[in-house]
């Protein structure tokens, strides 16, 4: 029904050549290499802080918390630029290298003594500790601003950018887009892997110079594969602000309230669709029929000789409705999964606590495992059964349902989230088991925090791979319903939603526990003297509600393009008309 989309820089839409698989290497290389860069580098970032610029701990938090809260709402910004003016291509290739110039900025400011202030020992004596001086502080503020800007250039264009290698009309193509989203994820939490643990270590062993600047390398490596594979991507042209459209069908129907809706809608209401369009057509839908009321033509109503309305603000065509109506069904599922990322924030934090007070010895070495690195456990999971579930359990699951994926990715969304509330249930049972081991058979001391449990922390292990089985339904479904159920031309913003509501989620999951500290005290600095596992409980219940919540969701959900039994008629109609002309 619908003629491809996309178009290429210099070529017609005819000529485009998908080169699909041939360009993931450049696509994906850069993703890999952008993370090895960046996230090991994020996540050390407040040791950095406090021992080489000599921070107090309050302030390098409330830093390195700006930075993180900061980049993951940059996506948003980064997003409407590339969908609006520069298109994906240019925005990746600006963000690429402004990541390369934030990493090595901060490079040179852990190799170049002048760049940061003197080491509070010298030879092994403490001495006075000199905080940053004013330019000091300007000259790391000013790497953190170039990362920050890449990142919201880079994440929520990456994805989409890849996705536009691969021909969406034929099955060979779709199959293989599905097939990127698991494997971009894939790559993605190796990345992760290999940052939190051998990039990590030798920022913290070896020298804070050298564990800088092989990011700093990876990131130069990324830019260099983005912009090897120029010749043979294909490039999307942005298509103007697709907000403004938002706004003016709202206006339209706010204007036009009054007015009764035909009986026919699919036949009756205004349809123009400029040919520069770079969205698919999409089917008229009964959902939000107050907004179709922005589409009726009335005497007063002008059209150009092309068939455009001469009043956008008074007169938008149902294509355009449509396309408002596919962001707005898209709200309750983003908010559903707002509420879903407290379960995985409680296991990147309160997790490495518990950690802190059990037995983290490995085995009967004098080796002490990390607390942080108790979440590697979680990307392992998630990087065995990714492809385990893209090449043995898809296709079975696609001859049974006939559907590309397997199931749908909102059933994918559904069984993360049962495995999310499993994970609280068992991590409250764990914690349980943790605390009275602590308090009936304790090993040693743990600085401010209390006694050590003689639990072994292998025992939070079931609890990090269920939530990394989670992450890989839902976050990876995600990633795909956003880009699917979004316009073509928003499709940069819808990738920005999935890191808008990580940090809405980190801010949810702060307010909770501000809550059950201040009524309750279940969560006091030392665990053994609180009751985690009762706050566990708390959030498996928020959980549970939040999967009714979503159910009913899913069952109203429509898809893009899928319309219903009024559209179906209304299409059929419109191809009669069709033949007819």
């Amino acid at each position: 029904m619908a003629k491809n989309y996309k178009e290429a820089v210099t070529k017609d839409e005819s000529e485009i050549k998908y080169r699909g698989i041939k360009a993931m290497p450049f696509v994906i290389g850069n993703e890999t290499f952008e993370k090895l860069g960046t996230i090991g580098t994020s996540s050390n970032l407040l040791v950095y802080l406090t021992t080489v610029f000599n921070m107090k701990s309050i302030t390098a938090t409330t830093l390195v918390n700006v930075f993180n809260g900061t980049t993951n709402f940059a996506t948003l910004p980064g997003a409407f630029l590339s969908d609006t003016y520069f298109g994906r291509y240019k925005t990746l290739g600006f963000a690429s290298v402004a990541s390369f110039l934030g990493m090595l900025i901060l490079t040179l400011t852990a190799a170049v003594a002048k760049l940061h202030p003197p080491s509070c020992e010298v030879d092994g004596i403490s001495g006075p500790c000199i905080g940053p001086t004013p330019w000091q502080m300007a000259f790391l503020l000013s790497g953190l601003g170039l990362l920050v800007v890449g990142a919201g250039g880079i994440r929520p264009c990456n994805l989409a950018f890849g996705a536009d290698q691969f021909d969406p009309n034929t099955e060979s193509g779709k199959k293989a887009t599905n097939s990127f989203f698991n494997w971009y994820y894939f790559t993605f939490t190796f990345a992760m892997m290999v940052s939190l643990t051998i990039i990590v270590y030798v920022q913290s062993n070896v020298s804070w110079a050298w564990g800088l600047g092989i990011p700093t390398f990876l990131m130069f490596l990324s830019c260099a594969l983005f912009f090897m594979g120029t010749k043979i991507y294909v490039i999307v042209k942005p298509d103007g602000s697709p907000f403004t459209t938002a706004v003016r069908v709202t206006v339209a129907a706010v204007k036009k309230r009054g007015l009764q809706l035909p009986e026919q809608p699919w036949i009756s209401l205004f349809n123009y669709v400029p040919k520069s369009s770079i969205n698919s057509k999409i089917p008229y839908t009964d959902q939000f029929r107050i907004l179709d009321k922005a589409a009726i033509m009335t005497n007063e109503d002008k059209i150009n000789p092309d068939g455009s309305a001469a009043n956008p603000w008074g007169l938008c065509s149902m294509q355009q409705v449509e396309e408002i109506k596919c962001l707005v069904r898209v709200v309750p599922i983003w908010i559903s999964q707002v509420i879903y990322y407290v379960t995985l924030v409680q296991q990147q934090t309160y997790t490495v606590f518990q950690a802190l007070q059990s037995d983290r010895h490995l085995g009967n070495t004098g080796f002490k495992i990390p607390a942080a690195s108790y979440t590697v456990f979680t990307m392992l999971a998630l990087t065995i059964w990714i492809p385990i579930y893209d090449r043995l359990i898809v296709p079975k699951l696609r001859k049974i349902t006939g559907k590309e994926g397997g199931i749908t990715v909102l059933q994918k969304m559904g069984i993360g989230m049962v495995l999310a509330i499993i994970t609280m249930l068992v991590s409250g049972l764990v914690e349980e088991k943790r605390r009275s081991l602590a308090l009936s058979n304790p090993i040693g001391m743990e600085g401010r925090r209390g006694a050590i449990s003689s639990m072994s922390g292998f025992w939070f292990i079931p609890q990090l791979s269920l939530i990394g089985l989670s992450e890989a339904f839902t976050v990876i479904a995600q990633v795909e319903f956003y880009y699917r159920q979004f316009p073509e031309n928003m499709r940069s913003i819808g990738g920005s939603f999935l890191f808008v509501g990580m940090a809405m989620s980190n801010y949810l999951s702060s307010f909770l526990v501000s809550i059950v500290h201040h009524t309750s005290d279940w969560l006091p600095e030392d665990l053994n003297k609180a009751r985690l596992d009762y706050f566990y409980y708390v959030v498996v219940v928020l959980e549970v509600l939040n999967l009714v919540y979503f159910v009913v969701l899913a069952r109203w959900f429509k898809y893009k393009g899928s319309g219903g039994s009024a559209s179906e008629i209304g299409m059929e109609n419109m191809q009669s008309e069709k033949h007819l002309v």
